[in-house]
């Protein structure tokens, strides 16, 4: 006689999509970039620069502590679960932190968190590559879904583009008129630390990473998706930077909360759409199934 006898779910165990040493370190990351992030908001007079900039810090800093290290903290947690689809949002993150912990150091003059700062500059070139070279870029998306890579990468080629082309407008005028120094007036620094990161770094290592999701490549595939995301925090960053800049000084030319909103929100949008795609092609590879089997007695 043949009875069917129902046998509990087996769980298939995940083959890690990260090695240890990565979650280790974004731990780690997470922790400085939150006493950071805290000290460098809540301590009213631990910032040695204009008011207006010290305002934009303090808005990035709360963008941190609030969305930045949670997103990475959950990512981590994801991550270590099996979801391929968590990598990008943690090296966004870390991209994230990394972006604004040089900003910490070059676009604010030199105060009590320089060391601090250092280390979070540090913990996250170091997170990023450990990341980058131990995550098993092959498996990050499901070959079976759809996924537009050619309209993602014209997509970022226009970004980087038009971020280029505004920093340029604003260089290039200074550049050939009667006094460079205009640039960086009311900043309380010496040069201007976004220009230099942006047109020397990561818009030159965005549109390479672009042409890496136009043929496919996994490092393509990973660094492009990972900027999206980074790209949703830093809209977010940006206009609550602006508006706790133009709260600190009003009257400053350096802040400006109408023109930031309706830009950012725009890009927010633009890498939003970006992100959606990536998270719908992602691949979950920590998976339960039910098995029945039959059994003849």
């Amino acid at each position: 006689m043949s009875t069917l006898i129902d046998h509990p779910p087996v769980v298939v165990e995940a083959d890690p999509v990260l090695p240890r040493h990565v979650y280790v370190l974004s731990m780690v990351l997470a922790v400085v970039a939150w006493i950071t992030a805290a000290l460098t908001f809540f301590l009213s007079d631990i910032l040695l620069g204009p008011a207006v900039t010290n305002g934009n810090a303090r808005g990035t800093a709360l963008v941190v502590m609030a969305l930045a290290v949670p997103m990475l903290l959950i990512a981590v947690a994801l991550a270590s679960r099996g979801s391929t689809r968590a990598i990008f949002a943690l090296l966004g993150s870390v991209f994230y932190l990394g972006y604004n912990a040089f900003l910490f150091l070059f676009l604010t003059p030199f105060n009590r968190l320089f060391l601090l700062n250092v280390a979070l500059l540090s913990l996250s070139v170091f997170t990023a590559l450990a990341l980058t070279l131990g995550c098993d870029r092959e498996r990050l998306l499901d070959p079976r879904k759809r996924f537009p890579h050619r309209q993602l990468a014209i997509l970022v080629w226009v970004i980087v583009a038009l971020n280029a082309a505004a920093w340029l407008a604003e260089i290039v005028p200074a550049i050939i008129g009667p006094d460079p120094l205009v640039m960086v007036e009311g900043t309380g620094v010496a040069t201007n630390a976004i220009y230099i990161q942006d047109l020397a770094v990561w818009l030159p290592l965005m549109g390479l990473a672009a042409w890496g999701l136009w043929n496919q490549r996994s490092m393509g595939v990973l660094l492009t998706g990972s900027w999206l995301f980074f790209g949703v925090i830093e809209a977010i960053g940006i206009a609550v930077d602006q508006w706790f800049g133009h709260q600190a000084d009003p009257t400053s030319p350096l802040a400006s909360v109408t023109t930031a909103v309706a830009v950012m929100g725009v890009l927010l949008l633009v890498n939003l759409f970006g992100v959606f795609y990536y998270l719908r092609a992602g691949q979950r590879l920590l998976t339960a199934t039910t098995v029945n089997r039959r059994r003849t007695t």
